[in-house]
């Protein structure tokens, strides 16, 4: 247990979304735990729950106006829209296309859009640096970055990022 006694953290590791072994993260990181927030999403109540605190977390700390929330497929779709419903703003994804993130499926960013972010996890904040400049290509600026778990506080990224568990989970490179 990662952290005990806590309510959210107690959720997750209910919903068997927090594994323990080795794992080759996406960054190419290696780590010891696992963040699958799929699994939070398999219980409907559960999933409404974290993702309502999210959203209560995004209504006080976000730093501007927003005018629509993008997400990255696939992680970030249920939190993304469940986000966006809850603000009452128009939400969009962006999908990796030959390694690169993109806008598909008739979804178009209008210049000068101010956008908040959503991620599952965020543990090297590359995917999200990734889909912003997928974002500044189509004319949009990101104002904040919201995830559900920010795995490491060592990622640095150019604007605020609201999360509602920070983890600190050591990764490691393989010798």
């Amino acid at each position: 247990m990662l952290y005990k006694g806590d309510p959210i953290m107690k959720e997750f590791e209910e919903a068997g979304a927090i594994l323990h072994g080795h794992f080759v993260l996406s960054s190419g990181l290696h780590s010891d735990t696992y963040i699958q927030c799929a699994k939070i999403f398999e219980n409907p109540s559960t999933a409404m729950n974290v993702c309502e605190l999210l959203t209560n977390k995004i209504r006080k700390e976000l730093s501007s106006l927003i005018n629509l929330v993008l997400f990255l497929a696939i992680g970030g779709i249920i939190v993304g829209y469940e986000i966006g419903k809850r603000l009452g703003i128009r939400t969009m994804f962006c999908e990796r296309v030959n390694g690169k993130f993109e806008l598909r499926r008739g979804f178009e960013i209008k210049k000068g859009e101010e956008i908040l972010l959503i991620e599952d996890v965020i543990t090297t904040g590359k995917s999200s640096l990734e889909a912003v400049e997928c974002i500044e290509r189509k004319g949009g600026k990101v104002i904040d970055e919201a995830a559900l778990i920010r795995r490491n506080s060592e990622a640095k990224l150019p604007f605020p990022v609201i999360f509602l568990l920070e983890l600190n989970i050591e990764n490691y490179s393989e010798a």
